[in-house]
C-alpha cells in the first residue's frame, strides 16, 4: 500500500517524493514499536502463546466446537510435517484431555515441554490435568514454573491460579 501511495504522490509532486520519504519514516517507525510491543506481549498469538509456523486455527475452531476428534486427527497429520512442533503437541495434549484421555494428554504435554521448557501454554494446561487427576502437588509446581516464565504475570497464569484456588475451596468444603 505505501508503494502505491507514493506512486500516487508522486504523479503530482515535483519534488520526486521527499516529503513522502519523510513522511514515510515517521509512519514506520511506530509502527515497528507497536509490532514490536504486541509480539513481546503475545498479544498477536492465538489463544495462548503458539509462535509456530502451523496455522492453527482450523484446529482451534474445532475444539471450540468439542470436535476433539477431528482436532486429534487433523493435529497428527500436523504432527507428521513437523514432529518437534510444540504447539501442536500442547494442542494434542489439550484435545486428549477435554475427551478424557488423561494418558495421552500428559505424554504430549511432556513432549511439548522437552522441545520448549518455557511453553507457557503447555505449562498451563499441565497444571489443569494434574488438577483433573488429584495431583495438587504437581499442579502447584506448574504454577510455579508459569510464576517464573511470566516475570509480569500472564493470563495463563492467572487461569491456573484460579483453577487451584476453585480447588483448595471444592476440596475443603469436602473434608
Amino acid at each position: 500500500m505505501e508503494l502505491v501511495l507514493q506512486r500516487e504522490y508522486n504523479r503530482f509532486n515535483p519534488f520526486e517524493g521527499c516529503l513522502m520519504k519523510t513522511i514515510n519514516h515517521y509512519i514506520w517507525l511506530p509502527a515497528a514499536l507497536i509490532a514490536f510491543m504486541l509480539a513481546s506481549t503475545g498479544a498477536l498469538a492465538i489463544g495462548g502463546n503458539y509462535s509456530s509456523d502451523v496455522d492453527l486455527e482450523p484446529v482451534l475452531a474445532m475444539i471450540e466446537v468439542e470436535d476433539y476428534e477431528a482436532a486429534i486427527n487433523e493435529l497428527h497429520d500436523m504432527l507428521d510435517g513437523d514432529p518437534d512442533n510444540s504447539d501442536v503437541m500442547t494442542m494434542l495434549g489439550f484435545s486428549y484431555r477435554k475427551s478424557g484421555n488423561f494418558e495421552d494428554a500428559l505424554t504430549f504435554y511432556q513432549w511439548a515441554l522437552r522441545s520448549e521448557p518455557k511453553h507457557i501454554g503447555a505449562n498451563e494446561y499441565l497444571g489443569e490435568l494434574y488438577l483433573q487427576t488429584n495431583q495438587f502437588e504437581k499442579a502447584v509446581q506448574q504454577l510455579e514454573i508459569l510464576d517464573g516464565i511470566c516475570r509480569s504475570g500472564c493470563k495463563e497464569y492467572t487461569k491456573l491460579k484460579q483453577a487451584i484456588d476453585s480447588y483448595e475451596a471444592a476440596t475443603a468444603s469436602n473434608s
